[in-house]
């Protein structure tokens, strides 16, 4: 029986998972999602959730209780997916190619949804004209800043960004408005910093869609947010929408960065001891790359967490313990260097949950979800997502 908690599970417990095995805290999902909404409401702002992370319906209901509202995806399979249980505003927030706007707008013809896709180059635009013939829908779209040198898009002040402002409405299509991601505030990790990032976002999209605007371009969108920029933003003047996906569940990237605690990561892996080496310090679980991802992001940080943090079989962490290595099947735990304390006694057949480094890429290598509250052992529901392109 379908419900907002999705597949009820009808009393089973994490005891029964096959490992490994991806769980999602219900009460932590809730309270991030109710934090940024609760900031963006402050600052006057739409919020446009990236569901690029959850990929999951069930989580898409958690942050619209009352139906489906403003969603960004990164693939043309979510704007599908979501389109199929109602989701009728989207942003595309992957630079198009002809294909993927072609299939687009294909989308858009067959469903009536409102699906705005994104560019930043001449090429880009001129290839509107096609898509929009072979259609018989005219694409509205974003044109992409590049606000703090992280991939890519246009400067404010470059000339392409009229010269491709142009072209769109030449092919027949509509500018929306800008769009900007500040990529680099996962690069920072003291609230000064994340704040003067966040201010920098705001300037250089509002700054384009003046610039815009000057040369007769509406611009009706202002469009920014990264999960860092979005939570420190303390003045969003100018900007309409924000954008954000992995506050849904945060990680140890975004810990690192200072945006949230160990204690509002949402999601882990569920995974068996299924061996040890004593004379190196290591104990094996059955949860290898395959299950947690080669993600290393926080390699680079001031405490680098390995393939993840190991905690017990109810969450609570073991000090120090990380996954130091994934093979595709196999995790090696180990004490983190430079650490004096002992690795605990974690004999075979012991369960543990292991913390995302990069919360996207770990729910990415699962279909489903089992949904716990806390500590408690039950499953709530078993929530579906989906994969692909």
């Amino acid at each position: 029986m379908e419900t907002n908690l999705g597949m009820r599970e009808g009393g089973k417990t994490i005891h029964a998972l096959v490992t490994p095995s991806l769980l999602l805290d219900r009460a932590r999902l809730e309270r991030n999602i109710l934090r940024l909404a609760e900031h963006s409401r402050k600052l006057g702002v739409v919020l446009r959730p990236h569901m690029k992370t959850a990929k999951c319906i069930d989580v898409a209901r958690q942050v619209f209780p009352s139906g489906p509202g403003p969603i960004t995806v990164s693939t043309i399979a979510e704007a599908e997916y979501f389109a199929g249980h109602g989701f009728r505003d989207m942003t595309y927030a992957v630079g198009l190619s002809p294909a993927s706007a072609t299939r687009a707008m294909e989308l858009c013809r067959r469903t009536g949804i409102d699906l705005k896709l994104l560019l930043d180059t001449v090429g880009q635009a001129d290839s509107l004209d096609n898509v929009r013939t072979y259609t018989g829908v005219t694409p509205s779209v974003f044109i992409e800043l590049d606000c703090d040198d992280h991939r890519g898009g246009l400067k404010p002040d470059d000339p392409k960004l009229v010269e491709v402002a142009d072209r769109v409405v030449a092919a027949g299509a509509k500018v929306a408005g800008v769009l900007a991601h500040a990529g680099e505030s996962y690069c920072l990790n003291t609230p000064d910093a994340l704040v003067k990032a966040a201010e920098n976002e705001r300037l250089a999209t509002v700054r384009a869609a003046e610039i815009l605007r000057a040369h007769g371009h509406a611009c009706p969108i202002v469009s920014l947010g990264s999960t860092p920029t979005a939570l420190f933003a303390e003045n969003l003047e100018g900007v309409t929408e924000v954008r954000a996906g992995v506050y849904m569940f945060f990680d140890l990237v975004q810990h690192g960065v200072g945006v949230c605690a160990i204690d509002d990561i949402a999601i882990s892996v569920l995974a068996t001891v299924i061996g040890a080496k004593p004379e190196k310090g290591w104990v094996l679980v059955d949860a290898g790359w395959m299950a947690v991802s080669r993600d290393r992001g926080t390699a680079n940080q001031r405490l680098d967490q390995g393939y993840g943090v190991v905690c017990d079989e109810t969450g609570r962490i073991f000090e120090d313990v990380i996954v130091c290595q994934a093979s595709q099947e196999h995790g090696i735990l180990a004490i983190r260097s430079g650490s004096g304390k002992s690795m605990p006694e974690l004999p075979v057949g012991t369960r543990i949950r292991i913390l995302p480094n990069h919360a996207c890429a770990m729910a990415a290598q699962h279909d489903f979800y089992s949904v716990v509250n806390g500590e408690s052992p039950e499953i709530e529901a078993r929530w579906e997502r989906i994969r692909g392109w």
